[in-house]
Parts: structure tokens; sequence; C-alpha cells
């Protein structure tokens, strides 16, 4: 049987957003009234993101170097465990995220974790700010429902799928899902619609959660 591990990024493998820790030290701008245009469901995520980071004009190497500062972002506990348990079962894992696939990829790369398929915004570092581009299944841009989309297109190739998340972002692809691994807003969703969820913490009670269910199923 296959299986698949969706996974959110922002808040949900880490503790925080990274996406706002980089806006609060680059951006240039009131970002944070965009956001609240999102929060207030006046526009989606994807705009809210691409109006955002177009504020930041710094370069690729000075983010990074931000990115990989002790301190500056702080994983869950578990996420290199959590990893290692699924590949050590023959598992896919893909993160789905409307953040950068840029800051994603130099978070993992950082902490060794390779061979985890990112789908998130592309970034392209541009004189007068970033330019986020978000695809749907077909290449073309989109600015709305990316990320359902996206992780509809992936869960035909497997027999079993499991959704992490922690937002409103992330309610659309866990309605889908086998199974859903929630905290914060998506767990308070899970409830209210009846989704089959576990609440999580940390990556170790996402763990412990499948070390019991196999116990059930070999009792």
């Amino acid at each position: 049987m296959t299986t698949l591990i969706q996974c959110d990024f922002d808040a949900t493998l880490t503790i925080g957003e990274v996406s706002h820790t980089l806006l609060e030290h680059f951006a240039e701008g009131d970002w944070k009234s965009i956001q609240a245009r999102y929060y207030n469901g006046k526009i989606p995520v994807e705009e809210c993101n691409t109006w955002q980071f177009a504020m930041i004009k710094a370069k690729p190497e000075l983010i990074k170097e931000f990115l990989i500062t002790p301190g500056n972002v702080v994983m869950r506990p578990g996420v290199k465990e959590f990893f290692t348990f699924g590949r050590e079962r023959g598992w896919d894992y893909s993160i789905i995220s409307n953040g950068l696939q840029f800051y994603i990829e130099v978070i993992l790369d950082n902490l060794g974790i390779s061979g985890v398929e990112v789908i998130a915004a592309e970034c392209d570092f541009q004189p007068g700010g970033l330019k986020l581009t978000y695809r749907g299944t077909d290449g073309q841009p989109v600015m709305s429902g990316f990320k359902a989309e996206r992780a509809e297109q992936q869960r035909q190739r497997y027999d079993r799928v499991y959704f992490m998340g922690d937002g409103m972002a992330d309610l659309p692809p866990s309605r889908h899902a086998n199974h859903v691994f929630a905290t914060s807003v998506l767990l308070e969703k899970c409830r209210e619609e009846g989704l089959p969820h576990t609440e999580f913490n940390d990556l170790f009670d996402v763990i412990d959660w499948f070390d019991k269910r196999k116990q059930k199923q070999t009792s």
C-alpha cells in the first residue's frame, strides 16, 4: 500500500511563521495591513504573499544567511526523526506550502533533510522586490486555491494520504485526506467539520500515533 504524507511548512513544521519573520526583518513597507486584509477574507493567501514579498529587496545570499543563523528559525521538535521514520517505511513526503520554495529548501538543507518534494511559491529575486509565482497543476500561474489543487493532484497516485497543517488554507486539502494531523486553527476546523484528525504539538506526537496504530493492527 502506497502512502503519502503531505505537510504544510510554516507553523506546522516550524514554530511560528517563517514568512512573517522574514517580512519583519526585510520588508520595506506596511506588510501587516495586507495581512489584515487576508485575515478578514478580502484577498486570498496567494495574493497576500505576492504583495507582501514584493516589499523585500534583499539579495538571496543575505536572506539565506539570516535563515541559517541559529535562533531565527525554530523547528518543532522531532522534525528530522519524523522524516526518517517515514522513509524507513517506504513512505513519500511532500511539503505543500503557500510560502516560498526558496526559504523552505534553505531550511531543509541546513537541517540535512533531503529528498523531500517541495511545492510552494517560486521566487524571482528582482531589484524592485521579490516576485512570486504560484503554479497550478497545468503549470500556469494561479492566484487562489494553489494548495488544494496541488494536493489533490498528488493524491491520485497513492492508496493512503495523510495531511498535516495548522491554518485555514490547510482546511481544503484536509477534507480529502484519510487522516489529518492538526494544530491551531486547523484543529478547530477539523473538530467543527468532524474530519478524522489527531492533535499534535510536536512531530513525536505524529510518530507515536503511527506506532500505536500499528500495534492495534497487529494485536
